[in-house]
Order: structure tokens, then C-alpha cells, then sequence
């Protein structure tokens, strides 16, 4: 598909430029880290004398799987970022300064404050990597910074920090106000002091990290994509997004490329691709980058000879692909059925790796549910900040229930839409409880303090209030089954940790409201925390029931992947999540095509540490077949997984 020009050409990104910092990212499951680590590797062997930083900053890592025991050259270093860690460095060394600040500026007394420090921060990965490459950056320490990124959603989140530091630092520095009025007052002084000078420094750094993100001599965005669907699209969306932070970006690496061939199962998608790719030339919004194709390798790539010539077949589009007359579609085919779910499931998730087809299973077994009973409702919803149900379903679906299928609704949760929702209620209780007071009070600073105190809301509080909504639509039985399209691994178990860290926020918030209670009033905004409360304890407990939730873990097989599926189960058993099933999906179908026949003999050898690993959990096996769209498709494949359901499906009034 992809045609060499008269020498040899590389992408920006490998030339060796003056790039500070290199970010690769797109859908899960796409090969970002294959192409961080190839690039950091390539680009160290390359200019021996320069330092490198390889690091991750997805929840669940995957560079050290891809590195698979190999040490990189000394000047190559690599980091998979720990969240917990940078945030106890950050407390450790600035702690006191937000603990003087807070006392300041709000009525609460050293033990609340503490409290509040003390307590984790969900949502805070994107966080931390942001000011830890921040600190990397401005330390100069190495030639370039080579930055593997967690999947779409969450990648835009790291990206928009500097906006979300900016609030903070908004609200910080109305905390200071009053005494800067005081101190003016009283002592005549209008020169800062420390805790002014350390806001400005936290906000000079963040104007030089969001200077460098917008610089493409210094910086350069590379967006990853396999030529699918859902993968293309995603990657269009990315783009614009990309556009609208004002990010640099000039090459886009579309991997795993299969070759032309007779075999049916290659052709099929050989032929699949080849309809993405002449999409993607023929689009508006992409004409203006150059297009690099990476083919498919029949071994996986990992270790240091995969790496070292992962670029090897690298090669960029100079033209559309020819398309061809389509073969007929292969009817969806698995190896090994799955059992399907019990008629007292009432939360149905499916999680893993990015890229590995977990929105289709998910989509295809809520349809085979609304088919197989239809007095039953289901809601088939998404949590994942870049959502794909749309795509799938080739119907559009947004932050209300939509009709899919009799009996089953479909819906993509905004979060930031649910967590504004809150907001408006706080500063509609806020604005009444001012205005009660007395009309001679002068609370010019403490109203301004008030006003931005949400602007301090953790990060992944707007998850939370996300999943609220699901939460009411489960409290008032709106529904009677719920199936989730989840976030790539480490978002889901990120996920499935909220309820017990906002459960924690909350009760150290209701205690200082019930301490407070004569000074600061909240009574509307007080009863939507307490609802919130009564859901998550609902939840937590839907959880971890067994009979009425489960964990539907889909994978595909890769040594990768297979260590991520042991790390998502052990993260089920610590959290005490369900999870009985595995979906092995995207097998290789026996074949005579010799392409087919290495690639199926690799994927053997991992199904294998797969049966050994988990003899306990029933394994569905489901081949590679092309891309399946809309209810129809979804139908066929689901007819496919599953063995003959019973009959004696519960509804619920």
C-alpha cells in the first residue's frame, strides 16, 4: 500500500531535530509504544553523546513489555511514571506552602487542611506527568524527551492541563487576596512574599511548558493509527483537538499495514484497509499532514532486534491505494463460544487493553441481551472520555439514552457536561446563602474564595460525576441490565477505584460542612453530595456482588497484552471485582496462507501461557474477521459467541 519515493525518507519526528519533546498518541491498541520505544531507541543509537527519556504516562505500562528484557544504551533512559510517588514528591515539597495558603485564605484549622492534603487525588496520572515532564523539561537534562501517552481521551486531559492549573492557581491565589489587602493596610507593604513567589513560579512553569507544547521547532505531537474505522476517525477527532490547542503536528503513522494477498482472511482486511486509507487521503482535515506507513510484522514487536527494525518498513503514501472490488464479507467466526451472562446480571462491564475490541463485544452482547429477552431493559453506556459507540452502532449516540435496538438504549456520558452541572448547583446555593446575610458585611475576598473553591476539585471528580448519572438511572431502576464499554486498563481500574477515594473526599468534606454548618450553608448542593454518597455506596456494593456484576475481560494474543489481562485480574481480585470470563478476540483462523501460519503459530504459543495462567475463567475464542458496523453486523457476531441462552430472564418494575 505504501510507495518509497527515489531515496529513502523519514519522518520528522527520527531526523534528529531540535525536538524537546516527542509525544505519540491515538486510540488504545494502536502501537503508540512500539513507536515511542523504536524512536527513542533509534534516535539514541543515532546521536550516541545526547541523553534520552523514554517515559510512559498511562496507568497500565506497557514500555518495560515492549522493551521484553532488553536494555536499552546507557543513553536511553526509561521511566514508567508512578503517579502516587510524584504526588508524594509534589506534597513533600510544597505541602507546607498549600497548607499556609489554605490557612490564610479559608476558615478551616490546621487538622481540616491536613485532612484534605492527606487525602488521595483520583484523576491525578495526567496531573503529575504534566509537571513532572515539566520539571524534566526545564531541567534539561536530556536532548529529548520521548513521551508514550495513554489512550485518546485521557491524552486530551494531559494536554489541557495548563488550562487546569491555571484555574488552580486562579483559586490559590484568591485564597491570598485577603491578607495581601491586610498586609497593604497595615503594614504598607506591596511587595510579594514567599507564597506569592511560589504561585508565580508554579505559573511562569506552566506558561513555559504550554510555549514548548506550541512550538514545533521544540515539540511535536505524532498521532498513531491503524487503517480502521473507528481507529481513523478517532485520529481525525484527535487532530482537530490537536488543532485547537495549537499543538504541532506534521506526520501521522498509520501501523499494521497487512500485505495484498489471496488468502481470504488477509484480503479482507487487506482490502478493508485499503477503504480507510483512500478515506483518510480524500479528507480535508489530513491533507495537510504526511501520511507514513508501518506493515504488519508476523512477529510481535517486542525485544531489541523487533525494535531496532520496527522503522525498517517504514515508507510514506504517496498516493491513495488502489481500490478494488470488494470480496463478500466472511460470516463472523469464533473457535470457542462463551457461556452467556446469568439472568440475575445486573452490571456488565467489559475492560482491557486498548485496541483488543472491547466496544464491539460490548455493543454485540448488548444487542444478543435485548434480542434474547424482550422485556428486559438495557442500557449499553460508555465512560470513556473518547467514546466509539457511535461507530460501532453507525448510529449517532449522545448524553441521553438512545434507542438502539427494542428494548436497549445507548449512551455517551460528558463528564465535564455533569461536573458543570454540579457546579451550577453549588454557585446557585453559594449566590442564596450570600444574599442572605447581612447587606453591611463586607465579604468582597471570602465571596471571590468561595466562588473558585470547585476550580480546586480534583481531577477525575468529573468521572465520578459522570458515572452519577448511570447511578440514578440504576437507583430508580430505569434500567435492568447495564453494560459498560470501559476505558483501556488503566482507566477502568482507575475507574472502579473512584467510588472508594470520592467516598473519602466526602466524608471529610460532610464533616467540615457539619463543623461549619453556623458559618457556611450549602443545602441543595449539600443534598446532592449526600445522594452521590448513598449511590456510590450502591455501587460499591453492585461490584462487588458476584451474581449481579462482572468483569467481561476481552484480550487478544500478544505477550503485551497477556501481561496487561494479568495485571487488570489482579487489580479485579484487590478491588473484589468478578471476573469469570476472558474473550480471546482478533485470533488468527487456520490458514494456508504462510503469512497467516506464522503469525497463528506466535499467537499458539501465548494462547497456551493464556490456559495456563488462568485455568479458572472460561475462554472464548473469536477469529480476526473485518470490521463490524451496526446493529445487523453486531447481531451476526454476537449469534456467534454465545451458546443457546436461557430462557428465564427476570424483569424488574
Amino acid at each position: 500500500m505504501t510507495e518509497l519515493g527515489a531515496h529513502m525518507e523519514m519522518p520528522s519526528f527520527l531526523d534528529g531535530g531540535g525536538f524537546q519533546l516527542l509525544l505519540f498518541g491515538g486510540k488504545g491498541g494502536v502501537g503508540k509504544t512500539t513507536c515511542a520505544a523504536a524512536a527513542g531507541l533509534y534516535l539514541a543509537q543515532r546521536f550516541s553523546d545526547s541523553g534520552f527519556l523514554l517515559v510512559s504516562t498511562d496507568p497500565a505500562h506497557s514500555v518495560a513489555d515492549s522493551l521484553a528484557g532488553f536494555r536499552p544504551p546507557n543513553n536511553l533512559e526509561v521511566l514508567e511514571l508512578d503517579a502516587q510517588k510524584c504526588l508524594a514528591a509534589f506534597k513533600e515539597k510544597h505541602g507546607a506552602r498549600l497548607r499556609e495558603i489554605a490557612s490564610r485564605g479559608t476558615f478551616l484549622d490546621d487538622e481540616d487542611i491536613s485532612r484534605f492534603l492527606g487525602l488521595s487525588l483520583p484523576g491525578l496520572d495526567e496531573l503529575m506527568a504534566f509537571l513532572q515532564i515539566s520539571d524534566w523539561v526545564q531541567g534539561c537534562a536530556y536532548r529529548c524527551l520521548l513521551v508514550d501517552t495513554a489512550p485518546t481521551g485521557h491524552t486530551l486531559r494531559l494536554l489541557e492541563t495548563p488550562e487546569l492549573l491555571r484555574k488552580w492557581l486562579g483559586a490559590l491565589d484568591s485564597l491570598l487576596c485577603k491578607h495581601r489587602y491586610m498586609r497593604g493596610t497595615f503594614s504598607r507593604s506591596q511587595a510579594p512574599d514567599e507564597l506569592d513567589l511560589f504561585l508565580e513560579e508554579l505559573g511562569a512553569g506552566v506558561e513555559r511548558m504550554e510555549s514548548l507544547l506550541r512550538d514545533p521547532v521544540r515539540c511535536q505531537f505524532v498521532p498513531v493509527t491503524v487503517a480502521e474505522t473507528l481507529s481513523i476517525r478517532e485520529t481525525i477527532s484527535l487532530l482537530r483537538e490537536t488543532e485547537r490547542l495549537h499543538l504541532p503536528v506534521t506526520d501521522i503513522v498509520v501501523n499494521r499495514l497487512y500485505p495484498e494477498s489471496p488468502c481470504r482472511t488477509c484480503g479482507e482486511v487487506y482490502e478493508g484497509q485499503a477503504r480507510e486509507l483512500a478515506m483518510l487521503f480524500r479528507h480535508p482535515d489530513l491533507s495537510r499532514y504526511a501520511a507514513w506507513g508501518v506493515p504488519l510484522y508476523p512477529a510481535e514487536v517486542r525485544g531489541r532486534e523487533a525494535l531496532q527494525s520496527f522503522w525498517n518498513g517504514l515508507a510514506r503514501f504517496t498516493k491513495p491505494p488502489v481500490l478494488r472490488q470488494p470480496s463478500p464479507p466472511l460470516p463472523p467466526r469464533v473457535e470457542t463460544a462463551a457461556a452467556p451472562p446469568s439472568p440475575e446480571t445486573t452490571l456488565l462491564l467489559f475492560g482491557g487493553k486498548g485496541g483488543v475490541g472491547k466496544t464491539t463485544l460490548a455493543c454485540a452482547t448488548a444487542v444478543w441481551l435485548a434480542n434474547e429477552n424482550t422485556t428486559r431493559r438495557i442500557l449499553l453506556f460508555s465512560t470513556d472520555p473518547a467514546h466509539s459507540l457511535s461507530d460501532c452502532l453507525n448510529l449517532p449516540v449522545g448524553p441521553e439514552p438512545t434507542v438502539v435496538h427494542s428494548g436497549l438504549a445507548a449512551v455517551e456520558i460528558d463528564p465535564e457536561a455533569e461536573f458543570l452541572v454540579l457546579k451550577q448547583e453549588y454557585a446557585a446555593d453559594l449566590e442564596q446563602f450570600l444574599e442572605a446575610l447581612a447587606s453591611n458585611l463586607d465579604l468582597v475576598f471570602d465571596r471571590q474564595v468561595m466562588e473558585k473553591i470547585l476550580d480546586l476539585a480534583p481531577p477525575g471528580l468529573d468521572e465520578i460525576m459522570a458515572l452519577s448519572k448511570i447511578l440514578d438511572l440504576l437507583a430508580h431502576r430505569s434500567y435492568d441490565l447495564f453494560v459498560l464499554d470501559s476505558a483501556s486498563t488503566g482507566h477502568l481500574i482507575r475507574l472502579l477505584e473512584l467510588p472508594e477515594l470520592i467516598d473519602q473526599w466526602l466524608k471529610v468534606f460532610f464533616e467540615v460542612l457539619l463543623k461549619y454548618r453556623r458559618i457556611f450553608r450549602l443545602p441543595k448542593f449539600s443534598q446532592r453530595l449526600v445522594e452521590l454518597s448513598r449511590n456510590l455506596k450502591r455501587l460499591k456494593k453492585l461490584l462487588n456482588d458476584p451474581v449481579c456484576s462482572h468483569l467481561c475481560v476481552v484480550t487478544i494474543p500478544t505477550e503485551m497484552a497477556f501481561e496487561e489481562t494479568k495485571d487488570l485480574l489482579a487489580a479485579c481480585r484487590r478491588i473484589g471485582i468478578d471476573a469469570p470470563s476472558i474473550f480471546l478476540n482478533l485470533v488468527t483462523p487456520p490458514s494456508d496462507c504462510g503469512f497467516c501460519s506464522t503469525i497463528r503459530r506466535r499467537e499458539a504459543l501465548v494462547r497456551t501461557r493464556f490456559e495456563k495462567a488462568f485455568p479458572d475463567r472460561a475462554q472464548a475464542v473469536i477469529y480476526r474477521q473485518g470490521e463490524l458496523r451496526g446493529v445487523a453486523q453486531l447481531e451476526q457476531l454476537a449469534q456467534a459467541m454465545y451458546f443457546p441462552a436461557r430462557k428465564e430472564w427476570p424483569t424488574y418494575a
